[in-house]
C-alpha cells in the first residue's frame, strides 16, 4: 500500500502540579483556544478540549507523523508558559505525567459529551477518582503510589 492511514483518537487527561486549583475560570477559554493552536500546528485536529479549575481533557486525533509523548510535552510546555507570562501565574506548573487513552471513533460522541460535562461531573467525584476510574475502564495497571505529583 503507497500510503499511510490512520484514525488514533486519543482522550488526554493531566492536571496541575499536586491537584492546585489555579485554571482560574475567567481565562480558561483562552487557554483552550492556545492548546488548540498548538494541537493545529502538529496537525492534530481536535475533537473537544475542556479543563475544571485542577485538570485538563483534551481529545483530539494523533497524526500518523506524531508520537503522543511529543504532543504532550509540546502542550504542557507551550500552555504552561502561556499560563506563566499572560496570566502571571509565575509558579504554575502542569503535573509531571498525564493519562492518553486510546477511543474508538465509535465513542467520539460520548466521549465529546463526557469532556464537555466536566463542570457537572466534578460536582460529583474528584479528579482523583475520575483518574482511578479511566484506569481501571481502560485497562491501565498502575500503582498509586506513583500517579500523583
Amino acid at each position: 500500500m503507497p500510503q499511510s492511514l490512520s484514525n488514533i483518537i486519543i482522550h488526554l487527561i493531566f492536571s496541575t502540579k499536586e491537584r492546585r486549583t489555579l485554571l482560574d475560570d475567567s481565562w480558561r477559554p483562552n487557554l483552550h483556544q492556545y492548546i488548540t493552536g498548538i494541537l493545529r500546528s502538529y496537525k492534530a485536529p481536535l475533537l473537544r478540549v475542556n479543563s475544571v479549575s485542577d485538570h485538563i481533557h483534551i481529545a483530539f486525533q494523533l497524526p500518523r507523523t506524531q508520537n503522543i509523548s511529543h504532543l504532550v510535552k509540546e502542550i504542557k510546555v507551550g500552555s504552561s508558559i502561556w499560563i506563566k507570562q499572560k496570566q502571571n501565574q509565575q509558579l504554575f506548573q502542569w503535573q509531571q505525567g498525564y493519562g492518553a487513552f486510546s477511543v474508538s471513533p465509535n465513542h467520539v460522541d460520548g466521549l465529546i459529551k463526557y469532556i464537555d460535562n466536566q463542570e457537572v461531573h466534578h460536582q460529583k467525584i474528584s479528579f482523583q477518582d475520575e483518574f482511578r476510574h479511566l484506569l481501571k475502564r481502560y485497562h491501565v495497571d498502575f500503582d498509586e503510589r506513583y500517579i500523583w505529583d
